[in-house]
């Protein structure tokens, strides 16, 4: 359930992380993170994104291109409170993105909030789930001497139309 997100800020450069995919629907593909941290600002400017899940000893990779929208409330909810106890409270304690002064801060920022959620866990208001909606599917199969399959999957005016792409 790893893949990488792609997102560009400001100044149009594109940056990449890792995260874990929670959830694959009709509409698309589901992560949560802190909305204030970097990849959430740079998706509220430009909610045009990109994914890639990649598995080496199979050959095999997915690449995606798409919109991203914030989900209901409820959905971010409903997936904060399934989290373990100390992921809860990290959220909180984590000011994602930002400069922390040392490790000490962050581990004393935890423990208030530790202190002040000592068993049920609020969802905070800067933390939740984003919905990708794709446009653009791309398949692809490592075969020898780089005659690779690849299939491309393009959203457009409501149907999806595919491709077999050169390697």
């Amino acid at each position: 359930n790893a893949f990488t997100l792609t997102t560009v800020d400001e100044n149009s450069f594109p940056n990449t992380r890792v995260l874990l995919l929670k959830e694959v629907s009709d509409e698309g593909f589901i992560f949560f993170t802190n909305y204030n941290s970097h990849k959430g600002v740079e998706m509220e400017v430009n909610p045009k994104v990109a994914l890639n899940f990649f598995w080496p000893s199979l050959e095999r990779q997915v690449r995606v291109q798409g919109v991203v929208e914030k989900v209901l409330e409820a959905v971010s909810d409903a997936y904060f409170q399934s989290r373990p106890y100390k992921s809860r409270v990290g959220a909180w304690a984590s000011e994602q993105s930002s400069t922390l002064e040392s490790r000490a801060s962050l581990e004393e920022r935890y423990l208030q909030f530790s202190k002040k959620y000592p068993e049920h866990v609020p969802r905070p208001p800067y933390w939740g789930g984003y919905l990708v909606k794709p446009q653009k599917i791309e398949f692809w199969q490592g075969r020898s001497s780089r005659l690779h399959d690849r299939f491309s999957f393009v959203f457009s005016e409501g149907k999806w139309t595919s491709n077999r792409l050169a390697p």
